[in-house]
C-alpha cells in the first residue's frame, strides 16, 4: 500500500519486489573488478536473468548495455535498474521496497549514500497474522514471530542511529485511519510537494503489482482500517500468547497495547535480546563483509552508486 501511494506521486516510481540488491551485494566477490567491461556484462545478465525481472517491464537486452555503460561500481549497476524503471513512467525518483531491506540498512546506505529509509510498523501480531495466511509462509510459528521481532529490534536501532533525513517511521495504523497528513509528513521528508493522487493508491495496483501476488489483494482497496487489530479474530489464544511472550515489551514501544500482562522474565529475555543485536550486529555484518574479501583473495571494490551529484560528493 505505502509502495504504490509513493509510486501514485508524479516524480516517484517504485517497482515491486526485484529481489537482486541484497542477493547481489551478497555475491559482490563472485562479479569481480567492474572496472572491467566483461564483469560488467556478466553482472547486467545476472540482473535480467533473475525471474522477478520480468515485473519490471523493461527490456533485457538494453538493460545489460546501460548495466555495462554505467560508472563500474556495484551500486551503479543496481540504481541504473531503477533509473530505468522510473524512466518508463517519466519519473526522475525511484524506490525500491522489501521488508527484509530494514535489517540490512547499512548495506542499503553503503550501495546507495544519498538514500533516505521510509520505515511502516505495523502491530506484529497483525503482521504474524498476515503471514500465515501467504503461499511463502514459513514452516515454523516461531519463525513468524522472528521475523516481526527482528524487525523491531532493527527499527529501534534504526531510529538511534540515523538522523531525521535519512530515516523516517510511519505506523500503518495511522496511516491506514487517515493517510493525508501521515503523506504529507512523508513528503516533506522527501523534499516533495504532496500529492492528492498518493491516498488513492488502489488505483495504480494494477499497474504496479503482479497478478500472481495474489497475498496483496488489499492493495486493490481503498486505504482502510478493516486490518487493524485484526490478528483479535485470526490468531488463536494461544498464538497470541506466544506473539506476546516472545515480543516482550516491543508492542508498547512502538504504541500497541498487549492483550496480557507481559511477565518479568519475557521482559528481561527481549530485552537481552535487543541489547544483543545493537551490539553484536554491526560486528557480524563487518565480519561477513571481511569475509567477503578473504574470499575473494583481493581487497573489496567500491560499491557506492555514482549516479547523482550527492553521491558523486560523498
Amino acid at each position: 500500500m505505502l509502495q504504490l501511494m509513493l509510486h501514485a506521486h508524479s516524480r516517484i516510481a517504485i517497482p515491486p519486489e526485484t529481489r537482486f540488491l541484497l542477493a547481489g551485494y551478497t555475491k559482490r566477490a563472485e562479479f569481480g573488478d567492474l572496472a572491467d567491461e566483461a564483469n560488467r556484462r556478466a553482472l547486467g545478465r545476472w540482473i535480467v536473468e533473475l525471474s522477478q525481472f520480468e515485473d519490471l517491464g523493461l527490456d533485457a537486452a538494453t538493460v545489460v548495455e546501460a548495466v555495462v555503460a554505467a560508472p563500474p561500481t556495484l551500486g551503479s549497476a543496481f540504481g541504473t535498474v531503477f533509473t530505468m524503471y522510473s524512466a518508463r513512467f517519466g519519473k526522475p525518483r525511484w524506490g525500491d521496497k522489501r521488508p527484509l531491506y530494514l535489517r540490512h540498512l547499512p548495506t542499503i546506505l553503503r550501495l546507495f549514500p544519498d538514500a533516505q529509509i521510509i520505515n511502516i510498523m505495523r502491530d506484529g501480531r497483525d503482521c504474524v497474522s498476515s503471514l500465515k495466511e501467504t503461499p511463502w509462509k514459513p514452516a515454523e510459528f516461531d519463525t513468524m514471530i522472528d521475523y516481526w521481532t527482528q524487525s523491531a529490534d532493527s527499527s529501534l536501532l534504526a531510529a538511534r542511529r540515523y538522523p531525521r533525513d535519512v530515516y523516517h517511521l510511519v505506523r500503518y495504523e495511522d496511516l491506514v485511519a487517515d493517510p493525508e497528513p501521515h503523506l504529507r509528513t512523508i513528503c516533506e521528508f522527501l523534499g516533495e510537494d504532496f500529492e492528492d493522487a498518493m491516498t488513492r493508491p488502489n488505483q495504480l495496483a494494477s499497474v504496479a503489482v503482479p497478478e500472481y501476488k495474489t497475498w496483496h489483494t488489499m492493495t486493490h482497496k481503498a486505504p482502510t482500517t478493516e486490518r487493524v487489530a485484526s490478528w483479535k479474530s485470526r490468531l488463536t489464544e494461544d498464538e497470541v500468547r506466544l506473539c506476546e511472550t516472545s515480543f516482550g515489551e516491543r508492542l508498547a514501544k512502538f504504541g500497541y497495547l498487549p492483550s496480557l500482562p507481559v511477565p518479568r522474565s519475557a521482559k528481561m529475555r527481549a530485552d537481552a535480546k535487543l541489547i544483543a543485536r545493537h551490539r553484536l550486529g554491526p560486528a557480524r555484518n563487518a565480519a561477513r563483509d571481511l569475509w567477503t574479501q578473504v574470499r575473494s583473495g583481493q581487497d573489496e571494490h567500491p560499491v557506492a552508486a555514482r549516479l547523482t551529484s550527492r553521491q558523486l560528493s560523498r
